[in-house]
């Protein structure tokens, strides 16, 4: 008995399927990476900089680069 093809309807509703777990995965995962985060803020005592300082400040350090950041904080 020879196999059907795939239809491309079924390879569709298959996809849409996998793109759901994915992002139920995607949801998990970046809610563990928050409480990573979360964390790293408590220990370093960040939890007393406001939220939009904080927000600017990584932006600025991304913008410029992680490793060219860390020197210019760094003491001389």
């Amino acid at each position: 008995m020879a196999r059907s093809k795939p239809s491309a309807r079924n390879a569709l509703k298959k996809l849409r399927e996998q793109r759901e777990e994915l992002d139920a995965q995607e949801a998990r995962l970046r809610d563990e990476a928050a409480g990573e985060l979360g964390k790293v803020l408590l220990e370093c005592g960040a939890e007393t900089i406001e939220p939009a300082q904080l927000k600017q400040l990584i932006r600025a350090s991304l913008t410029i680069g992680i490793g060219d950041a860390l020197k210019r904080l760094s003491p001389a």
